[in-house]
């Protein structure tokens, strides 16, 4: 049986992301072996099958757990009791900000999608495709409402918005001159000059 914590208590499933993450981001996934995701982890081949079934697997875990923070937090403020110019701008901001905190996951999963398998693939695009679909919503809430100018088709505003946000693995350095909620206000707020009517 796998142990399913180490010394200080850390979950096996977590150091197992920690150490794909770490090497992924500096090696590449492709350049990552099996073994050296279990000797970074300091646990058995056997323990990282129990957990994950393949380093497919690893990887799509690696987005996913970012994108179901996002999820959580995009519709926590869609759902909020405030007018819907607020909720956009802090959706946008969100999505700037938790891709910066988690800019290792959101650089692999954009530099190595292509190697997931073809179901994981699918599952991946259904799960961004669900996050996206809520982030138009707000758009086109605030279009119909009047708040918003509907010159701009909705899903070109979020294509607009999410662009930035997938390249921000390109650019944005943590010792840079920006913090990552000054990024994050920054975009918002070109996003919603976009939309003014």
């Amino acid at each position: 049986m796998a142990r399913t914590t180490d010394g200080d208590g850390t979950p096996v499933p977590q150091r197992l992301l920690a150490a794909a993450t770490r090497l992924f981001a500096d090696q590449g996934y492709d350049r990552t072996s099996v073994q050296e995701i279990v000797e970074a982890a300091g646990v058995t081949k056997g323990a990282l099958y129990h957990y994950f079934g393949s380093k497919d697997d690893l990887l799509h875990e690696v987005y996913a757990r970012m994108l179901r923070v996002q999820q959580e937090r995009l519709d926590a403020i869609a759902d909020a009791d405030a007018p819907v110019e607020r909720r956009v701008r802090d959706a946008a901001a969100d999505v700037v900000v938790t891709t910066i905190d988690n800019l290792d996951d959101a650089s692999i999963f954009f530099r190595s999608m292509h190697h997931l398998g073809a179901e994981k693939n699918k599952q991946v695009r259904a799960e961004r495709r669900r996050y996206h679909e809520r982030f138009r919503a707000l758009i086109e809430e605030g279009q119909k409402s009047g708040v918003f100018s509907t010159a701009t088709p909705a899903d070109l505003v979020v294509d607009y918005h999410f662009g930035s946000v997938h390249h921000l693995s390109t650019w944005y350095r943590p010792d840079g001159p920006l913090t990552p909620q000054q990024v994050a206000d920054h975009l918002a707020d070109l996003l919603l000059r976009a939309l003014r009517p």
